[in-house]
């Protein structure tokens, strides 16, 4: 439990660092473009990749970090390009796919089943159950009636959207775009 719980506390203490902040702001950027060319079928199902960065995020600062991006990030990019009415469930169950992440990714080596088993937990959770019951309070349908065709979508993005952002990171870590933020780590870790 002591683990779990100091996962919380090291994550927030990230946003104590100027990298930190300015990583984030990038990554924003950057998911707010991918955000711009998701592909929308009605107001049930949208592809994307914006999720991406959010993944980097929770893997780079964890669980904390994770849900204040994903939260800001979702009114960020729903006051830049509103579909459908603005629902603040749907934004609490983005935070709590970025804590979920930030739980499976901080400070843990990112294998490819570690990937797939978080996605699948992310996508079953938050996509597939909460965010149909979300919509199902937003445009009066029955739950029964989209969830079909919203966990078909998710069960075939699974292994796609696991496999990008696994082969993403990983080739980010690679060229070593990551070691700056674990420095910073390790020094603010020495210091402590």
């Amino acid at each position: 439990m002591k683990k779990f719980v100091a996962l919380f506390t090291d994550s927030y203490r990230e946003l104590k660092s100027v990298r930190t902040i300015t990583t984030m702001a990038m990554l924003a950027a950057i998911a707010i473009i991918l955000g711009m060319f998701s592909i929308e079928y009605g107001n049930f199902i949208r592809i994307g990749f914006s999720s991406i960065p959010n993944g980097i995020i929770a893997y780079l600062f964890g669980p904390t970090v994770g849900g204040i991006f994903s939260g800001t990030l979702d009114i960020i990019k729903y006051i830049l390009k509103p579909t459908g009415p603005f629902c603040p469930q749907l934004t609490l169950v983005t935070m709590l796919a970025g804590v979920m992440y930030g739980c499976m990714y901080y400070k843990k080596k990112l294998t490819l089943p570690r990937v797939l088993a978080t996605k699948f937990i992310v996508m079953l959770v938050c996509n597939v159950f909460l965010n149909t019951l979300c919509l199902t309070v937003l445009y009066g349908q029955a739950f029964m009636v989209i969830l079909p065709a919203r966990a078909l979508k998710n069960l075939i993005m699974w292994p796609i959207d696991s496999v990008i952002f696994f082969a993403t990171a990983k080739a980010l870590e690679s060229i070593g775009a990551f070691r700056f933020v674990r420095r910073a780590q390790a020094e603010r870790i020495a210091r402590s």
